[in-house]
């Protein structure tokens, strides 16, 4: 749980307060940060995402959409899908039901993400989106 907890203060950091953002380091794919609403379920979710461009068209590259819980210490983020256009490739950890309940879970997929994100927010670290230098724009309040 506290790798949820570090998940969540880093995505509310690059939010910053505001709904959606763009972060721009030079030599590097721009980051979106997005509050897309709610799960099935009510709980916020989250998208982190760098996008390419093919033929014209944005391509996610990667894109993981992380879902906030509220928890005794503050809030964490669990990182529940996964998404790169070029590949093809579109992955869900929990599946729900008509009523919006969780009726499915992939363990092996959730332990991927969770290793992916951990990994994805120390490269975007190293190159500099969570430096001051970053430009921020902020695309919804």
């Amino acid at each position: 749980m506290k790798l949820y907890r570090t998940f969540a203060t880093n995505l509310n950091l690059l939010l910053d307060g505001a709904r959606a953002v763009r972060i721009t380091v030079p030599e590097y794919m721009p980051l979106s940060i997005e509050e897309i609403g709610s799960s099935e379920d009510g709980h916020r979710l989250v998208s982190l995402c760098q996008y390419g461009e093919q033929s014209g068209d944005l391509m996610r590259d990667p894109d993981i959409v992380f879902l906030f819980h509220n928890v005794p210490d503050g809030a964490a983020a669990e990182p529940v899908s996964f998404r790169n256009d070029y590949l093809g490739l579109s992955q869900e950890v929990y599946r729900y039901d008509k009523a919006g309940r969780r009726t499915q879970v992939v363990p092996a997929l959730k332990q991927d993400l969770r290793e992916f994100a951990q990994s994805w927010f120390a490269t975007l670290r190293d190159q500099g989106f969570f430096a001051p230098t970053a430009v921020r724009e902020i695309l919804s309040p």
